[in-house]
């Protein structure tokens, strides 16, 4: 689920999100299974350093980092170690500058294979092993200590206008995401259930084959058509002869391939006299470019009593909405705009929510979680409509935080405060960005038609941890401003600044607007989106420095979906949680306080005019929207528990369950106490932001990189 993300920065996070994630990148890990056992310290590190980043595909692997701004020799020699630690194939598709958001929908990223690279992921380490001679301790303190140096570039919450704190008991300090597994979402669904995967059963249809589907095939014909399903033969096929050659036989074994191997497609060929089913992978690139007819068709048909949509509950670890649906789709040969959601999920987090798909069977999608790692789809049924975004009523969290400081009593007054008060609704940090180029400021350009600035924010060198080809590109432009020479240093092409010298290249340099107009639409408005958010969440700390939290005339309160305002005589009719403040836009109005002119005098020194917020390109233009101040969660509730090891799970998810693991059974003592929180939120609103009202901490990456490199020490 902001624009530009962490250019450095994200490279780094990529290698570390994968290599500590609850299940590890198996294949890295088979070849150094205790090099990243420390207890607890490292993960503690950089997982907290991931925070809610939705949106960003980051894919496993190892990735770039550098600091060329500050290293002195010995510096240089310890980033040289830690970037050949965390070096990337050269295709993984990250994006450097997509636009992470809760609330908005992510540009698809690029899609590998599952098990992609693992073989030989592991052999750099190995060689270094010899060569560097420090210990494993020291190693992990290193490259702690030089992601904290790289990230003192990025952005706090201070930056982007998050100041003020609703609550008055004393803040203490946990660790979010140590583990992706200590954050899950469960959607709620437009009819206010909460979505879980509980069923993984196919849906009894009376389309279904007959029984003798079942048994037409030998045990032979089994084994081979599994193997065919599985990917082990997957450009060749097996061909099954008719021996009583009728139509009705042959429709049999037909069903009973497509019933029993959902991913194997069929046909009919005639040989030699004989007549055959033919069965072959739906993945087979060579089955693929065969020209289909009428007599030869590659879809299954689809059954007229059945509804058009088969619904079903996604179960993902660690993966992006947009990300996941892309896997998806690749694996059943379809594309991905024949899948609908109600709203994007957290990427760094196990999360469950409910998608639709046109005119696939729930076999073939169950099939999937025989192929799939760290997916599960379940809870099929079939539809009569898709799904839309902005249907969902809102999200469930189950949160842990570990390695808490704070007492029984700080803990308790934090969350009685979040449960009866709650906590600002300001726009969380993934909406910004975390390098020294903002993406509000890229918005602001745009909205001030200042393109040629547009393309310097995005393109020019910046401090950050980022991608070495990126860095190679950026020092290209700032060398030559020659964007096909540029381009030439970016083995991936689909990141924001791939895109757009690719636009400067088609276009020339005299036309920017078109060449930025090549980024796909939801990315190029996340950037103003992005400066919108920026206004609100400064004008929010305003509205409480100035008024508190209490109502007060001239506040802006909603009835329907018309805001109107709040007069003298009506102030004891409305709490604080009904106050609204709105997003600059030409189809809003604004409070009738001194907050207004704080608003006016904000857009004026950026150089736009409240009054015109209409742009000349239609898409830039702003039409505004409302947004409540202060958000009380629903059915909050928590516990601490102790624990020993930093790396077992603290609650069951929906696998688990689904497996029959028991619960985990927790000590009255142990080195550690976790608060584990349950709360709802609704949607568009930042579960970080209710985070950071419990802990009364920073929760930018920049802080976060800080404080856990301290604890580290």
């Amino acid at each position: 689920m902001v624009a530009g993300p962490p250019r450095r920065l994200i490279s780094v996070v990529q290698a570390w999100a994968s290599l500590l994630c609850s299940k590890y990148g198996a294949g890295f890990l088979a070849t150094r299974p205790s090099r990243f056992q420390p207890p607890g310290s490292l993960k503690c590190f950089l997982g907290a350093l991931k925070m809610e980043m939705a949106g960003v595909s980051l894919k496993r692997g190892y990735v770039v980092v550098e600091d060329s701004d500050c290293a002195g020799p010995t510096e240089e020699i310890k980033k040289q170690k830690v970037l050949e630690r965390c070096l990337p194939e050269a295709g993984d598709g990250l994006d450097s500058h997509c636009l992470p958001s809760s609330d908005t929908e992510p540009q698809p990223p690029e899609v590998g294979s599952a098990g992609k690279g693992k073989k030989n992921s592991g052999a750099p380490l190995e060689e270094e092993e010899e060569e560097d001679g420090f210990s494993e301790e020291g190693e992990e303190e290193e490259e702690a200590e030089s992601f904290a140096e790289m990230m003192k570039h990025g952005l706090t919450e201070l930056d982007v206008g998050i100041t003020k704190f609703v609550s008055s008991h004393q803040g203490f300090s946990g660790i979010l995401k140590e583990r992706y597994s200590d954050f899950i979402v469960h959607e709620i669904g437009k009819d206010g259930r909460i979505s879980h995967l509980d069923d993984l059963s196919v849906p009894v249809d009376e389309e279904d084959p007959s029984e003798d589907a079942f048994t037409v095939l030998t045990a032979e014909e089994k084994q081979q058509l599994e193997e065919l399903q599985l990917f082990k033969n997957k450009e060749t096929s097996v061909a099954i002869e008719v021996i009583e050659d009728t139509k009705e036989k042959r429709t049999i074994i037909h069903q009973a391939i497509k019933s029993l191997f959902p991913g194997l497609e069929t046909k009919t060929e005639e040989r030699e006299g004989k007549k055959y089913i033919v069965a072959y992978h739906a993945a087979g690139k060579k089955a693929l470019a065969k020209v289909r007819t009428a007599a030869d068709p590659r879809k299954h048909s689809w059954p007229k009593s059945r509804g058009s949509y088969c619904h079903f509950v996604l179960y993902k670890e660690n993966k992006d909405t947009m990300d996941a649906i892309n896997v998806l789709s690749k694996y059943l040969r379809v594309k991905p705009n024949i899948f609908s959601y109600m709203g994007t999920k957290d990427k760094r987090a196990i999360t469950v929510q409910e998608i639709a798909v046109l005119k696939i069977s729930a076999q073939r999608l169950a099939h999937l979680n025989k192929c799939l790692m760290n997916f599960k789809l379940g809870n099929f049924s079939y539809q009569k409509n898709p799904l839309k975004l902005g249907e969902l009523q809102g999200n469930h969290f189950t949160v842990v935080l570990r390695n808490i400081t704070g007492t029984d009593d700080q803990v308790q007054q934090a969350m009685n405060s979040l449960r009866d008060i709650g906590f600002i609704n300001y726009y969380g940090m993934q909406r910004f960005g975390t390098t020294a180029v903002p993406t509000y400021q890229v918005g602001r350009a745009i909205l001030q038609n200042s393109w040629t600035e547009v393309m310097d924010l995005i393109l020019k060198p910046r401090s950050g941890a980022e991608k070495g080809y990126l860095v190679k590109c950026r020092e290209e432009w700032a060398k030559t401003k020659d964007p096909a020479a540029a381009l030439k240093k970016l083995p991936v092409k689909r990141c924001v600044e791939g895109q757009l010298l690719r636009g400067l290249s088609k276009y020339g340099m005299k036309n920017i607007v078109s060449a930025f107009g090549i980024i796909p639409r939801n990315n190029r408005l996340m950037y103003i989106h992005s400066y919108q958010s920026y206004v609100w969440n400064n004008m929010v700390s305003k509205r409480i420095e100035d008024y508190g939290l209490r109502p007060v005339p001239g506040d802006l309160v909603l009835k329907g979906a018309t805001a109107t305002y709040i007069e003298e005589g009506d102030v004891t009719n409305y709490s604080i949680h009904d106050v609204v403040m709105p997003l600059p836009g030409f189809d809003v109005i604004y409070p009738k306080h001194k907050i207004s002119e704080a608003y006016r005098e904000m857009l004026t020194a950026d150089n736009l005019d409240i009054d015109n917020m209409r742009h000349k390109i239609r898409d830039y233009s702003l039409s505004g929207a409302y947004r409540k101040i202060i958000i009380r969660p629903q059915n909050v509730s928590w516990e601490v528990v102790a624990y020993d090891d930093p790396k077992i799970p603290l609650f069951n998810t929906d696998v688990d369950n689904l497996e029959g693991k028991p619960p985990p059974v927790f000590a009255s003592e142990g080195k550690y106490r976790a608060l584990k929180m349950d709360f709802s939120l609704p949607p568009s609103t930042y579960a970080t932001m209710a985070i950071r009202e419990v802990l009364k901490m920073d929760t930018s990456i920049k802080n976060q990189t800080q404080l856990n490199t301290a604890w580290l020490r």
